[in-house]
């Protein structure tokens, strides 16, 4: 696909999406976001696509954040409401995407950038990197969804002390804090990324899709409500013909012992 403001590569069942801004620090002005909806369509529609990693261009930014010069362009509460509505409409795309993906954070996720990783299925991080909600220090707030996915991802707590204090967070106290799922030396980022995304490739598709399919539903209802959806997806996944074949293999296995 041509875009302006994105990369779009894939191989062996990865995709990889940069946002390639970097005299911007990758900032995500409208355009950016457009672009960023009609590659996440493409990835999902792609069937030889099952892993996403999302990351940014350079050496110093993830996404530093929105683009502040259409933010303070904005005249009137309807012009931000809709442009807060696209971003979650976009951000939704990603988090709602029927495959893994992994936001490779190798510097600044801020604002935008920090919601962008957030609407991913993992995130790994460089540990020089550094994270935040800094929109309060603006005079606005999280508005692609920041604000719901954090207290989801790390609880409540911790989502008041980023959204209130707007402060930069580093990579190893937001892997403490379970945000980052896995912390890497800088230079051993993308290996390292690579390999989590492998082993995600490595398991059975059918099963990966109704997992996360699971996970979303339950997180919007009770317990007792998402196991009556764990138990049916459970069902399915018991009837795929990869099921039968994975585990006779591991049978198989298991005799040779």
């Amino acid at each position: 696909m041509d875009f302006k403001n994105l990369l779009l590569e894939s191989s062996n069942g990865i995709a990889k999406l940069t946002v390639n801004r970097p005299d911007k620090l990758n900032a995500l002005n409208h355009e950016t976001l457009s672009e960023l909806a009609r590659a996440f369509d493409a990835i999902e529609a792609d069937a030889l696509v099952r892993v996403l990693v999302v990351t940014g261009s350079g050496e110093k930014a993830f996404v530093a954040g929105a683009d502040i010069n259409e933010l303070v362009a904005m005249q009137s509460a309807m012009q931000a409401k809709d442009l807060a509505f696209f971003g979650q409409q976009v951000f939704g795309r990603l988090e709602k995407m029927s495959k893994p993906s992994i936001a490779m954070v190798n510097g600044f996720a801020l604002g935008g950038g920090c919601e962008l990783a957030l609407a991913c299925t993992l995130r790994t991080a460089s540990k020089s990197a550094r994270f935040g909600l800094p929109e309060v220090s603006l005079g606005i707030i999280p508005g692609y969804g920041g604000t719901q996915r954090l207290a989801r991802i790390a609880g409540p707590g911790v989502a008041r002390e980023w959204v209130l204090t707007g402060d930069m967070i580093g990579a190893e106290e937001a892997w403490r804090v379970g945000v980052v799922n896995r912390l890497f030396a800088p230079e051993e980022l993308k290996e390292g990324t690579w390999k989590l995304a492998e082993t995600i490739l490595s398991r059975g598709p059918t099963a990966l899709r109704l997992a996360l399919e699971t996970i979303r539903r339950g997180l919007n209802m009770s317990q007792q409500e998402g196991e009556i959806i764990e138990s049916d997806m459970f069902g399915l996944a018991s009837t795929t013909e990869d099921m039968r074949q994975r585990m006779q293999a591991f049978l198989d296995k298991s005799k040779k012992k």
